[in-house]
This record gives structure tokens, sequence and C-alpha cells, in this order.
């Protein structure tokens, strides 16, 4: 197979590049990715020369080039990753948020529609997998403020420390409901891959999936910001009073997610992802801390100090929590690891790749790949 992975200079796009190359040797992997901000070729410089990869520079809202992309390389499968995705940015510019998530999907539907359509075979083999978030669906109310052991059984979900917030989670057949520019974008973006299928007959697949963390995530969001202000002890900036909970997993085991539902999903299914693993921002925050003091030497809790209350993000949704049963129930996938060993890895990570974090924090990695495509 030759599948476009898009956004795969990104955080879940490059580690879902990466499983991909490295599993699937027969398989093509053609990393179409503009490299915004938020995409970085640093986290693929060990797949980089395998001979079943390929970079392409391209915008996905690019229509000419991507339709132009598809018949080059006679591409099979499209995972879609490519998005903007925070929260903050799409509430100062709502607009990009709109021509990306929305136009650049619309834009690679349509390529991927007249590309197949003019194959002798059309759909057969093909499929068009994009990736969405949880926030589509708005909020869940807390019904349970200080938490209640959870009525199901996962590995992400045994321990004492995973309570579960509210009765209520999202399920694949709730009503859209999104609270924010990025989500609203996001949900528009949905109702247009189910549209193609619904209108043209395409093989589509759509997942939502709960807040990623691990390796390689850019550091506006939550968790590696504060790995990195704890170890320069900067304020750690909480929104409201960090009271807001989320449901968390592990990039690796969301990429894992993605090999699967990609091969074995059924065709105009949706499938949410989630690890059943409830947390507030606040207790979030102090693992984090604690974690992070442990492994640099620190007195643990040293730093709870840096923690900063600030005025609370508008919109801000109070509880995200995934039902991901029908995934577990029909294809077999759970998470791997519980959220403290998750945290663990993840931290070391961050700390053992600080000139990453430099890079990128300073904008280095920006730089370096204008130059090179500038031919400098």
């Amino acid at each position: 197979m030759n599948i476009i992975i898009t956004g795969g200079a990104g955080f879940i796009g490059s580690h879902v590049v990466r499983l991909f190359v490295n599993k699937y040797p027969q398989y093509k992997i053609i990393n179409l990715d503009k490299l915004t901000y938020a995409g970085n070729l640093a986290n693929l410089k060990d797949v980089e020369d395998k001979p079943n990869y390929k970079f392409v520079k391209m915008d996905i809202c690019d229509f000419e080039g991507v339709y132009k992309l598809m018949q080059d390389e006679h591409v099979d499968g499209i995972i879609h990753l490519a998005a903007e995705s925070h929260v903050d940015r799409s509430i100062k510019d709502p607009f990009t948020f709109a021509q990306t998530n929305v136009m650049g999907t619309l834009s690679m539907l349509q390529a991927a529609k007249l590309y197949w359509e003019s194959l002798p075979e059309k759909w057969e083999g093909k499929r068009f997998y994009h990736i969405s978030t949880d926030e589509v669906y708005g909020a869940l109310e807390m019904t349970h403020p200080e938490g209640i052991k959870p009525p199901f059984t996962t590995k992400a979900s045994s321990g004492e420390h995973h309570l579960a917030y509210g009765e209520k989670f999202f399920t694949e057949d709730l009503k859209y409901q999104p609270h924010s520019p990025y989500s609203a974008a996001k949900a528009s973006s949905d109702h247009f891959v189910r549209a193609f299928h619904d209108t043209y007959g395409m093989p589509t697949i759509v997942t939502n999936c709960s807040n990623n963390y691990g390796p390689y995530q850019f550091p506006e969001k939550l968790i590696p910001l504060f790995i990195n202000n704890i170890r320069h002890r900067k304020p750690l900036p909480v929104y409201g009073k960090g009271e807001n909970v989320r449901d968390w997993l592990y990039v690796e085991d969301h990429a894992r997610a993605i090999d699967l539902i990609f091969h074995k999903g059924k065709i105009a299914e949706t499938y949410n992802i989630g690890g059943f693993n409830e947390w507030k921002n606040i207790d979030i925050i102090k693992v984090v801390i604690n974690t992070v003091d442990r492994l640099l030497g620190r007195p643990e809790g040293q730093d709870m100090d840096l923690i900063t209350y600030v005025t609370d993000r508008a919109g801000h949704d109070m509880r995200y929590a995934i039902d991901s049963s029908k995934l577990q129930r029909e294809l077999g996938w759970e998470p791997s690891l519980q959220f403290e060993e998750g945290i663990e890895k993840t931290v070391r990570w961050y700390l053992d790749n600080q000139e990453w974090m430099d890079n990128v924090t300073s904008g280095d990695y920006l730089k370096y790949y204008e130059d090179m495509y500038a031919g400098r």
C-alpha cells in the first residue's frame, strides 16, 4: 500500500508515521506536512532515511498539489491528522482553524475522490481515515466532583487514582455540541468526511480521541509546557481553579489504535479512543511536579509553589470523558499504560531531550527547515 499521513511531522502524526514505517516495510509512507510551528521533522530523525519513507512539504489546502501527489504516488490510503489544534489559538484566530481544519479536509477528500474514482477498481482497497477529537461532543456534567470508582475495568483504569467524575461518557452516537472555534472546525470536518461516504460511497472512517500526552508534543500543551517550566522554575499557569477534568491517553496507545482501525475498522463507522483515565487538571499538575522534582533530585513537591491560578479560558468545558468500549469490544484494543507509568516515561523523555525542547522553544527548528527548503 501507498499511504499518505497528513500532519506527520506533528505530535501524534510523527508517532503514527514511525509506527507504520517500522512495522510495514512493504508499505510506502508519504508524510505530507506544511511544517507550521507545530510541525518538526526532528521528530522523525530515526526514520527519515528508511527506504519506505518519503516527506513532502505541502499545504493540505493545496488541492491541485494534493491531487497530483495522489496520482504520482498511486495512493491507496489516507490517514488524515493535519489540523490546527490549540484551543487558545482558535479563540484568537478562528479563520485559520476554519481554513485548515475544514477546507483542508475538504481538499484532501475531493482529491481522493477524483483520483480513486478514476481507477478501474475505484474504491476497492482504498480508505480515508480521519482523526478527530472528543471536543466535538461538547462537555459532560461533573455529577461527582470528588470522583467515584469507575464501573469499568481496563489496564489504564484499574488503579485507585483513576476515578470517574460523572456517570455519562462520550459515546459514538452523541449529538455534536462544539463550544470552541477549534472544536467547531473539527466537527465540520467530521461531517464532510461522513458526507463523502454517504454521497459518493467513499470508504471513510472517523475516530474521536481524548487528550494525548507523551514525547514530541509541542510545548504549548499542558504537560510538556509544565515539565519545561518546572525544570526552569517558571510559573505554572492554571486556568480557573484547575477543576476541569480530561481523559488522558498515552500517544503510542493512540498510534496503535490508529493502526488497528486503519486495517480492521469497519467502513463508515466512528470509533472513540480514550483511556478511561479521568484526571482533574490540578491533580495532573501535582503528579507532574512530583515526578519532575524526583527525577531532577529535588525534594518531591518542592515546586508546588510555582502553581499560579489565572483567569479561566473563555468557554472552558468542564469535563471530557470518552467511552471507548466499542473499540475494545469490536477490535480488541485497550490502553497499555496506567497514567503514572505514562507520565514517568514522558517526563524522563523531556528531561533527557532538553536539546529538542530548547530548539522548539527558541524557534531554531523553524529556521533550520526554512533554510533547508530555500536551498541554503
